[in-house]
């Protein structure tokens, strides 16, 4: 069985709210970008629609889908949405990322 990423219920409901207000799907798409002093950045947008190859989880109704590419690198992975006195992000919690 694969493992997929998977989103939590805050990270859910943070994705559902700006799909609303944004009038799309509540479908979250997270890429990998490599390269850099630090290693892999996550990106995160807004998506219309799966494509074909991309790996689908599902979370209180919002999709999270991750492209083959970039789930060799988040396989096993949280996402999860953060607030705090520096703001809010998404933050990956990712088992595979070199401690850093």
């Amino acid at each position: 069985m694969a493992e997929t990423v998977t989103l939590t219920p805050a990270a859910a409901q943070r994705v559902a709210l700006i799909a609303q207000k944004q009038s799309a799907p509540a479908i979250l798409r997270l890429s990998v970008e490599g390269g850099g002093c630090s290693g892999f950045q996550y990106k995160f947008d807004l998506a219309d629609a799966p494509d074909s190859d991309d790996s689908v989880s599902e979370t209180a109704g919002v999709r999270l889908v991750v492209d083959p590419i970039s789930l060799d690198l988040v396989s096993g992975s949280v996402v999860d949405f953060v607030e705090s006195l520096g703001g809010a992000a998404f933050r990956v919690e990712n088992p595979n990322a070199a401690a850093g």
